[in-house]
Order: C-alpha cells, then sequence, then structure tokens
C-alpha cells in the first residue's frame, strides 16, 4: 500500500466512524475502498470489522449521557447482539468465498434501501408508536439477535437496522435509541473481531493489518466528531455520499 492509498483508507476511516455513530452505514465506505485498492473480499470484510471496533467504541463514548438509565436493557439485549455476532461470523468464515461475493451486493443493496428509506420509516415509528415493554420484549430480543448475525456476516447499515428495531419495541426518543444502538453494534464488531482474529492466528484467513490500523485511527477520530457534531450534517447528504459509495461497491463485486 503506497502512500495514496494508506491516506485513502485513513479518510474513509474517519468518514466511517462518523456515520456510524450518526446513521450506521460506515461500511459502505471503507469497504468499498478496500475493494477498490485491489483487497479480495472476504479479507477486505475482515479487516474492515476489526479495524471499526474502535470507532464504534467512540460513538458509544460520544453517546454516553444518553445512555443513563440503559444499563438493564443493555445487558439483556447485549445476549443477544453477542449470540447474533458470533453466528454471522462463522457464517463468513465456513461459506464458500463465492457465497461471500454472491450474498452481499444483495446485502449492500438492501442496505441502501433502508438509508434512503430511513426518514419515512422514522416517521411512520414516530405516528404508530406505542407503549411496550420496558425492555422491548421477547420480540426485540429475536429482532437483535438477526441484527447481530447480519452485522457479524458484514454489518453495512447493521445501525439502521437496530434503530428501526428499537423504535418500533421500545418509548425512547432517537437519541436514546442511537446511543443504546452504538453500543450493541460495537459489541456486534467486537465479537465479530475476535473470532476473525482467533482464526487468524490458525492461518485460515487473511487480514491486512496495516489497513486495520489506518481505519482504527481513522475511525476513533470519526466516531468522536460524529457523536459531537453528526447531528449538524445535512441528511439527505449524507445519505447521497452512502449510496453512491454502496453502488460503487456494487459494481465492484459483480465485476470482479
Amino acid at each position: 500500500m503506497n502512500a495514496l492509498e494508506a491516506t485513502a483508507v485513513l479518510v474513509a476511516g474517519i468518514g466511517a466512524g462518523g456515520i456510524n455513530a450518526v446513521v450506521g452505514s460506515g461500511t459502505l465506505i471503507t469497504f468499498p475502498t478496500l475493494l477498490a485498492l485491489g483487497f479480495p473480499p472476504v479479507t477486505a470484510n475482515v479487516t474492515n470489522n476489526i479495524g471499526l471496533v474502535p470507532g464504534s467504541l467512540a460513538g458509544a463514548y460520544g453517546y454516553r449521557r444518553e445512555l443513563s438509565g440503559q444499563r438493564a436493557r443493555l445487558l439483556r439485549l447485549a445476549a443477544a447482539s453477542l449470540t447474533g455476532a458470533l453466528i454471522g461470523a462463522a457464517l463468513l468464515l465456513g461459506l464458500p468465498d463465492d457465497a461471500f461475493g454472491v450474498i452481499v451486493p444483495v446485502l449492500i443493496a438492501v442496505a441502501l434501501v433502508l438509508v434512503v428509506a430511513q426518514p419515512r420509516v422514522n416517521a411512520w415509528l414516530a405516528a404508530r408508536r406505542e407503549r411496550h415493554h420496558p425492555h422491548g420484549g421477547p420480540w426485540l430480543w429475536a429482532g437483535i439477535l438477526a441484527a447481530g448475525v447480519y452485522g457479524g456476516y458484514f454489518g453495512a447499515a447493521q445501525g439502521i437496522i437496530l434503530i428501526a428495531l428499537l423504535g418500533i419495541f421500545l418509548d425512547e426518543d432517537l437519541q436514546r435509541n442511537n446511543a443504546a444502538k452504538n453500543v450493541l453494534s460495537a459489541l456486534v464488531n467486537g465479537v465479530a473481531a475476535l473470532v476473525f482474529v482467533i482464526v487468524w492466528l490458525t492461518g485460515a484467513t487473511d487480514i491486512s493489518w496495516l489497513a486495520v490500523l489506518l481505519i482504527a485511527l481513522g475511525s476513533t477520530v470519526g466516531g468522536l466528531l460524529g457523536a459531537k457534531v453528526g447531528r449538524r450534517l445535512p441528511p439527505a447528504a449524507l445519505r447521497t455520499v452512502i449510496v453512491l459509495v454502496g453502488l460503487t461497491a456494487i459494481a465492484n463485486l459483480v465485476t470482479n
């Protein structure tokens, strides 16, 4: 990786960290960047996942005030995220590489639809929200489990899925749900990353540690900035960038 390529990965990491803290689609920035630099899809996904963990933690830290009073709920939901992340990581490592190349374009397309539809989804949820179990009940737990599987396998727009689930089943404002989303996303990414590192030690998968370092540095800065100033960014402009980058990722996967 030359200096220009390293700079591109670092900048992508900053963007991904900021987007993850506010929206939850940062993978659609860093993953296509790694693909464009010639990384194989599975290697790019594993490398990207590990690199984004510090950014996820930074985003959760930035929303620490909104986490007040949510400890019991998060401990309950964390079990679902943990289980889902282990299943998703196992699927990524267990399925053939060719399967990843077929499945991920579909996941990215779904993620892009969710990014575009998020304002309408949020409005629909706000109009129909009813009081539920304080911790969301079994249906929320099952939904968080499924989101964890998705996140452990790929992760793009995992945050948007979590926000939608939390909005449906909890009587909380968006910022508190976003704080919970950041914690659960960080847990999924962290657990999946631990699995990937253990498997890497056995020689069964490849990781670009330079790219991990660059994404980690960038996403940490981006996560802190995103939590601080992300609410001031024009949502339409942010979604446009994400959609363009996501379409680029689909094109790279289909043509490679």
